[in-house]
C-alpha cells in the first residue's frame, strides 16, 4: 500500500473508569483521497463506564475482537511518523493515543484560521456543510466520514494554508534566533 505526505484521523471515545475519563475505542486513518489506510476498533484498558452510542457509534459488540490498545498506538505511530497529520482538534485524539507529533506537521481543521468564527472553532459538522455540502455527524459519528471530511477541508485549502504554516514557523525561527543572539 503507497503512503501518502498527508494522513487524515479521527478517533471515537468511550467513557471509562470512575470519573468516565474518555478512552480511544476506534481509530481511522484515511489517504490524502480519502482511501482508509487503517480503521480499527480498539479495547481500552480499563473498565468501559459509557459507550457513548449516540455520538461514538460504539457497541459492546464491536469491541470484542477489537485491536489492544498498545498494538494500535504502534501501528498509528508507524503510519503518520514524517507525515503531514490532518483531522478536527487533533490534540484530543492525540491524547487519547497517548501520542505527540510534530507541531509543524499537524494540519487542524478546528484551528486553521480562515475556519475561526469570531466566537471561536467551528464544528467539523458545519465546516463539512459550509465548505463541501457534505453532511457529517447526523446522528452516531463514523471516524472514517469524520477524517475524510478534514482531508477534503485541508486537500481544497492545502496552497493557502502551506504558505500560512510556512510563514508562521519561519517568523518563530527569526524571533528564536533574535533571542539567541540578545543572550
Amino acid at each position: 500500500m503507497m503512503m501518502q505526505d498527508a494522513v487524515g484521523m479521527d478517533c471515537e471515545m468511550v467513557g471509562v473508569g470512575q470519573g468516565n475519563k474518555s478512552a480511544l475505542a476506534r481509530v481511522s486513518l484515511v489517504n490524502k483521497w480519502g482511501n482508509v489506510i487503517y480503521d480499527e476498533f480498539v479495547r481500552p484498558m480499563e473498565r468501559i463506564v459509557d459507550y457513548r452510542t449516540k455520538i461514538s457509534g460504539i457497541r459492546p459488540q464491536d469491541l470484542r475482537k477489537a485491536k489492544d490498545f498498545c498494538t494500535a498506538q504502534k501501528k498509528v505511530a508507524e503510519l503518520i511518523h514524517g507525515r503531514i497529520l490532518v483531522g478536527h482538534a487533533l490534540s484530543n485524539d492525540l491524547k487519547a493515543l497517548l501520542l505527540s507529533h510534530p507541531k509543524k506537521d499537524i494540519r487542524d481543521t478546528s484551528e486553521y484560521p480562515p475556519f475561526l468564527r469570531s466566537s471561536g472553532r467551528v464544528a467539523l459538522r458545519h465546516l463539512a456543510s459550509e465548505h463541501l455540502g457534505a453532511k457529517i455527524q447526523s446522528g452516531e459519528h463514523c471516524p472514517v466520514d469524520d477524517a475524510r471530511a478534514a482531508m477534503m477541508l485541508y486537500q481544497r485549502n492545502r496552497k493557502e494554508w502551506e504558505k500560512c504554516v510556512k510563514g508562521k514557523f519561519r517568523k518563530q525561527k527569526k524571533r528564536k534566533k533574535n533571542k539567541d543572539a540578545k543572550e
